[in-house]
């Protein structure tokens, strides 16, 4: 069945959202409608619907007159079958010590490395976007200088790729959360997968507001590979829940968006560490602040 879609952008949420609601009225209507602002830092949000069959393009029409949006670019996208493609797109990942892999690859995993295996069903999150490579380089970087935590959290884990990481090298608690139910799913799936049952517990939170988060506070170490927004809204409460001498890995952050978030961390308590670019995207390392030792 083929599948079209129709994008546009605008100006303000506000706007963005009645524009999506109004999508929901053509016909024939769209199967999904999503909002999603741009992280150029332009301003603009993006609204878009998708459709089993061709949309009614003088609709669209009026509605982006109506609305204030930039004509709908219409698109068909091919039928595909996407787990075919991942297999064969999605190779191997090799980070430090790290080995990323799908089940079609177990017989690429090297002798002596961690092994993560990652099914190409669950993709989000398996080592070939930037921030996650920059993280399992980061946590590879941490290992090689000696230091141990003992208490981990992946914040907004995705897959668990991160968090079934540091289980592979540390023995202590790792607990891998994220706001989305079907995100906590793949995470226990994986970790199952994995042979990690017992060692990584997997819970849908909201940040860090989550009864079992408050009980291992405090960390030695959090990931949090999300975006710029609710890393700087969360700036204060992760730091709180390290530990002093604690680190916090961060990620999701466009190149330019980087200099802002350390400076954010840096005021609410934390030191920088390292930082590497990966294309588009920095990942940041902190250390919070032993008052201690000032």
């Amino acid at each position: 069945m083929p599948t079209f879609t129709a994008l546009t952008t605008l100006s303000g949420k506000g706007p963005a959202e009645a524009l999506a609601e109004a999508l929901e009225t053509l016909n024939p209507e769209p199967t999904g409608v999503g909002v999603f602002e741009m992280e150029d830092g332009s301003g603009l949000w993006e609204v878009g619907g998708y459709f089993n069959e061709a949309p009614d393009e003088a609709g669209l029409a009026l509605l982006s007159t109506l609305h204030g949006a930039r004509p709908f670019a219409v698109s068909e996208l091919p039928e595909t079958d996407w787990v075919s493609k991942v297999k064969r797109e999605l190779v191997p990942v090799a980070a430090g010590r790290f080995f990323v892999y799908g089940g079609h690859d177990a017989d690429k995993v090297p002798e002596g490395c961690e092994p993560l295996l990652i099914e190409a069903s669950m993709a989000f999150g398996t080592g070939h976007h930037g921030t996650t490579l920059g993280c399992l380089r980061a946590l590879d970087r941490l290992v090689d200088d000696g230091y141990n935590a003992q208490s981990v959290l992946d914040l907004g884990c995705g897959t668990a790729v991160l968090a079934m990481a540091a289980a592979r090298v540390w023995n202590g608690t790792v607990i891998a959360s994220d706001i989305d139910e079907v995100a906590v799913d793949v995470a226990s799936a994986n970790v199952t997968a994995n042979g990690l049952e017992g060692r990584v517990m997997c819970l849908e939170a909201a940040g860090l507001d989550h009864p079992k988060l408050a009980e291992s506070r405090p960390f030695d170490l959090v990931f949090a590979n999300i975006l710029k927004g609710p890393l700087i809204a969360l700036a204060g409460d992760i730091t709180a829940s390290l530990r002093p001498g604690g680190h916090v890995i961060l990620s999701g952050i466009l190149n330019e968006q980087a200099d802002e978030v350390i400076e954010i961390y840096a005021r609410s308590g934390n030191s920088l560490v390292d930082r590497q670019e990966i294309g588009d995207w920095t990942t940041t390392m902190l250390c919070r602040f032993d008052a201690n030792l000032l």
